[in-house]
């Protein structure tokens, strides 16, 4: 797996996990931002993957995302003995559609009664987003209006990472996404002229210390990761 900027929940019914083919996982699983390569859960049961945004995340958990972010927890240890009860009803119900229908109302009830992430941090998390990791800290904290400390101490509280590390993760993102897209690739050189990076080197420097390979091993073995 590579760096992430989403929270995924995932909830296992019948056979668990296994991380890097040993390690099992929860039945119920928070896999937190990433900001480096990660191994891959290997599943031959089923499942429910719920890909969250990070501020809607730090709502449904009720905890700093900093404290979550490049690990893999179970859900109980946030939520307690509601999580264990949530997983086995949802394995106890066999149609699909009524085990969607009983996530998304627990889902809905959390995000009502849940902790709010503050209106600033949002904002920083979406304009990050929408300039893909290339807008300076100091702006950002200039146009939510708080100096950049308290900018970086509520941002890594309630989305997870710093926002200088949000922004290289998203910058990174965009590379593979171009990388990767089907049809006719920019070369490598051409896609760090767009995103942002000073030269190939760099980009290829950000995709080792990121994904610990370099770009074009990344694209070829993509579906394995």
């Amino acid at each position: 797996m590579v760096p992430s900027t989403q929270v995924n929940l995932d909830i296992s019914i019948g056979a668990l996990p296994r991380l890097n083919g040993s390690t099992a996982v929860p039945a119920g699983a928070v896999y937190g931002m990433r900001t480096g390569p990660a191994g891959l859960a290997r599943f031959d049961g089923q499942g429910i993957l719920v890909g969250l945004s990070p501020h809607g995340a730090y709502t449904l958990l009720g905890v700093p995302l900093s404290e979550v972010a490049d690990t893999v927890f179970d859900l109980v240890d946030v939520l307690g003995r509601p999580a264990a009860q949530i997983v086995d009803r949802l394995a106890e119900t066999s149609e699909w559609q009524a085990r969607l229908a009983l996530l998304d109302d627990v889902l809905a009830v959390r995000a009502a009664n849940g902790p709010q992430p503050a209106p600033q941090v949002v904002w920083a998390w979406q304009r990050l987003c929408r300039s893909n990791g290339r807008v300076s800290i100091a702006r950002l904290a200039a146009e939510v209006g708080w100096t950049r400390r308290h900018l970086l101490t509520r941002f890594r509280e309630q989305i997870g990472l710093t926002p200088k590390t949000a922004a290289r993760v998203l910058r990174f993102q965009q590379a593979l996404q171009l990388l990767h897209q089907p049809g006719d690739r920019p070369p490598p050189a051409r896609v760090a002229q767009m995103t942002g990076y000073s030269d190939q080197a760099h980009l290829i420097r950000e995709f080792r210390a990121l994904a610990g390979t370099t770009p074009v091993e990344l694209t070829v073995d993509w579906p394995h990761r």
